[in-house]
């Protein structure tokens, strides 16, 4: 069984490169492709929960391959297959293939037929990487997959301002949750001395509680439950959900109303056996829940779109899931999963004949409201849910604003001395670095953190500049070459391989965006990130030439560098807070500043008044 549960995996996956093949005119051949993966996927599911039934409902624990060893490090693709995998599988199964034969009907003769399918495809193949894994790496790769696809669909009407301007709102967010796994898989491996499945969490657990300081139990706990408030939407990131439900009624189905806003909780169960005896653990999970249950609440019942209600419904019933977990209702959670996941869905696809139905009913059957006196405290209520608590406002000025103005401040390198001076200097430091004499002594050197504080405030001006986009790009290189410098100033030794592999990701990636600005630049001298300008009407194939040396620029599992990142992760100490603070903000704003130069000169709305303008929002 372990052995075929890779076709869950490949299924998907092939019928997503079977489709890129295809005219987005041609429908009939996408849509039998999609018919066939969609009903194998089932099948799959089916045959598995059978199978592991029959064999008395034992953990299948499986290592397919070693995609990198070392002394130190081993990268590795790990399945698992427990009662929570079975839930999680059979329910997406079971939804897929119902959102995907409404879909049929649903997209005809929309001009991204395709685009569509090709992504929902693509989730696919995430959703069952991260419900089958059994180790973080493994999860990771799904976990980024699907973030992607998140984005790609929110942006699905990539010619309108509000959808642009949502995709970027959510994967900020999104950010977040890979940054903090990425740091919970570092600290992780600081405690095992090892990369460890999630079969072996039991020992990691006993060894966090009697050899490892506290501290680094508590930070590891932290960074399971972060990305899992955030995926899940959890107080105080819950307002991402109703923005990203500005794609098409049907992906918002399998994905804010059923199976990805749920992967939250998923990492929850799976992670359970190492914070399980914390009992500090178990009440920050139910306080967030519950402050998630009562304000999603509130807000869902006054708010005046459909949509919007259903996405804080499910947060609600979600923060509900949170409680239960903690209190250790595993079963109780994935009945509750499985139910509010096929509720959601039903209520978002019915949700236009719904709307229909209610606007004809109003117009012929309208009657006056009769006005009543209104109580102080239900109208403060309904104004902060009107509001939706003003956590929008809140999560920006506390969050990304100041790192907004820091990076304004440096204005300055905009100017191509500057640039290139940084560049020059990069290149020296990298190979004074990698040439470093035997006498020196890593670790201690304030060098590290000045390189990566250079590297964090070079990728911070890329994220708040607004002038040429090609200078954004190139700083961010910069910012990578800062950090691989700072890395070999603070190992003792690097292996070469682990070089090239982040070096030569990156570079591609760096090469193949530089391409297609420089095309856009001969088309239009205007390439500047001050207002959106839409090429992607007369250049799709060079967006989506942009769109991959984005992915690739971040370390997205399409090139080695994702490979290159996890291991560079692993030369930072575990008491080196500074360092890794400085890392990690530094790899979550190179992913921001490349996808806002994509969204700024790609996508919105055209700058050409002989294109047509589309509306806000859809």
């Amino acid at each position: 069984m372990g052995q075929l549960l890779v076709l869950a995996v490949l299924v998907p996956l092939l019928a997503f490169f079977a489709t890129l093949v295809w005219q987005n005119k041609n429908e009939q051949p996408i849509a039998w492709i999609v018919r066939v993966a969609k009903v194998l996927n089932i099948g799959l599911a089916l045959l598995f929960v059978s199978w592991w039934m029959l064999d008395g409902l034992t953990p299948v624990d499986y290592q397919l391959i070693t995609l990198y060893k070392s002394d130190h490090f081993v990268f590795a693709l790990h399945f698992y297959y427990d009662e929570v995998t079975a839930v999680f599988s059979l329910t997406g199964a079971v939804l897929f293939f119902l959102v995907a034969t409404f879909s049929k009907y649903y997209m005809h003769r929309d001009q991204g037929f395709k685009r569509y399918f090709n992504t929902i495809l693509l989730f696919s193949t995430a959703y069952n990487l991260i419900i089958l894994s059994g180790n973080f790496e493994t999860l990771f790769i799904g976990w980024e997959i699907k973030g992607i696809c998140s984005f790609l669909l929110i942006a699905f009407y990539r010619d309108r301002y509000l959808p642009v301007k949502n995709a970027f709102k959510a994967v900020s967010n999104y950010r977040i949750s890979d940054v903090s796994l990425m740091l919970a898989m570092w600290m992780m491996h600081h405690l095992m001395q090892q990369n460890i499945s999630f079969p072996q969490l039991g020992l990691a657990k006993e060894m966090a509680l009697t050899t490892a300081t506290p501290f680094m139990s508590l930070f590891i706990v932290c960074m399971m439950i972060l990305p899992a408030v955030v995926k899940s939407a959890q107080f105080p990131f819950t307002t991402w959900l109703p923005r990203a439900l500005e794609g098409p009624t049907a992906s918002s189905a399998i994905f804010y109303g059923s199976l990805s806003v749920h992967i939250g909780v998923f990492l929850l169960l799976r992670t359970h056996p190492f914070w399980e005896d914390m009992l500090w653990a178990k009440i920050l999970i139910i306080m967030i829940g519950a402050l998630t249950a009562i304000t999603a609440t509130i807000i869902a019942r006054v708010q005046p779109t459909v949509k919007t209600q259903i996405a804080y419904s499910s947060a609600a019933q979600i923060g509900l899931m949170f409680i239960e977990i903690a209190l250790g209702f595993h079963w109780l959670v994935l009945l509750h999963f499985a139910g509010n996941a096929f509720l959601r869905t039903y209520q978002l696809l019915v949700s236009p004949s719904v709307l229909n139905y209610l606007v004809h009913h109003q117009i012929f059957h309208y009657t006056a409201p009769v006005h009543k006196a209104v109580n102080r405290w239900k109208a403060t209520l309904y104004i902060l849910g009107i509001k939706e608590w003003n956590l929008d406002t809140l999560l920006y000025r506390t969050g990304w604003k100041p790192f907004k103005l820091l990076g304004n401040l440096f204005g300055f390198l905009q100017h191509k001395t500057f640039i290139n001076t940084m560049s020059v200097i990069g290149v020296f430091l990298f190979i004074a670095g990698y040439n470093k004499p035997d006498s020196f002594q890593p670790g201690i050197s304030g060098m590290t953190l000045l390189l990566m504080a250079v590297a964090l405030l070079q990728i911070l001006f890329s994220f708040s500049s607004r002038g040429n986009a090609i200078t954004a790009w190139r700083y961010l290189l910069n910012g990578h070459i800062f950090i691989l410098a700072g890395i070999l100033f603070n190992a003792p030794h690097i292996y070469n391989i682990e070089l090239i592999f982040y070096a030569s990701g990156v570079i591609l990636a760096f090469g193949l965006g530089y391409y297609s600005l420089k095309k856009i630049e001969r088309i239009d001298k205007d390439i500047t990130l001050s207002r959106f300008h839409g090429y992607v009407y007369e250049q799709e194939n060079t967006g989506f030439l942009f769109l991959l040396s984005a992915m690739g620029m971040l370390g997205f599992p399409i090139t080695a560098a994702f490979i290159g990142i996890d291991v560079l992760f692993t030369y930072v100490r575990s008491d080196q807070w500074g360092l890794i603070a400085l890392l990690g903000l530094s790899l979550f704003f190179v992913e921001l500043a490349a996808f806002r130069i994509l969204l700024r000169i790609f996508f919105g709305p055209h700058k050409k008044l002989y294109h047509p303008v589309a509306f806000r929002s859809t």
